[in-house]
């Protein structure tokens, strides 16, 4: 970031008063430095949202294309659209386009399982059961759709609109498979808590 002048205001401090839409329509202009002040202000909210989604080891590679994506597409930003909202439906996009290229990998995955857990010294091993999982491990066991919806509601803090704006589904659209999902969640920690019940 570029110094200013002796007694002049420093950018950040002028960047830390400027809306999110405000910023972005400098980095239409070109100026690196609102790109940097937007990146700074996201941080956290992004990274979080990333490591929700997708597992740790994928959330950095897919925060750099998140704002990889922020430039190339910044012309097409509407600064009467909220910054914030744009920027999380370019995430979530990223994370369903990883998911659906993983899910070959998954399906070639599941039948070599498959096969192996027909071996006797295989079916013989208890369950996973070794420890409890914790809530990112209850949240990757849901389907993307739910997954995805909780995640923006209960960690982004998003409204049931901006959630339908993020996803691009209607809000009634939000509501039931926010019930669904809510439901999925709490039949995932009952069946854990079952099976620990068991050991």
């Amino acid at each position: 970031m570029l110094a200013g002048r002796a007694g002049a205001i420093p950018w950040a401090a002028v960047a830390e008063e400027r809306s999110d839409e405000d910023l972005m329509v400098q980095v239409q202009a070109g100026d690196d430095a609102a790109l940097t002040a937007l990146m700074d202000r996201y941080k956290g909210p992004l990274f979080g949202f990333l490591m929700r989604r997708v597992e740790a080891s994928a959330a950095d590679d897919l925060f750099q294309e998140s704002w990889i994506r922020v430039v190339r597409a910044r012309d097409r930003f509407d600064p009467r659209r909220r910054f914030s909202t744009w920027l999380f439906q370019i995430a979530n996009n990223l994370c369903r386009d990883r998911g659906r290229r993983l899910a070959v990998r998954r399906r070639h995955r599941d039948a070599v399982q498959q096969e192996a857990r027909s071996e006797p010294a295989l079916r013989s091993q208890p369950p996973a059961s070794l420890e409890r999982v914790d809530m990112q491990r209850r949240l990757a066991e849901l389907p993307d759709p739910q997954r995805e919806i909780l995640v923006l509601r209960y960690y982004q803090d998003l409204s049931e609109r901006e959630i339908a704006e993020v996803l691009g589904i209607p809000r009634g659209t939000v509501k039931s498979r926010m019930h669904t999902a809510v439901r999925a969640l709490r039949a995932v920690v009952a069946q854990e808590e079952n099976g620990h019940g068991q050991d």
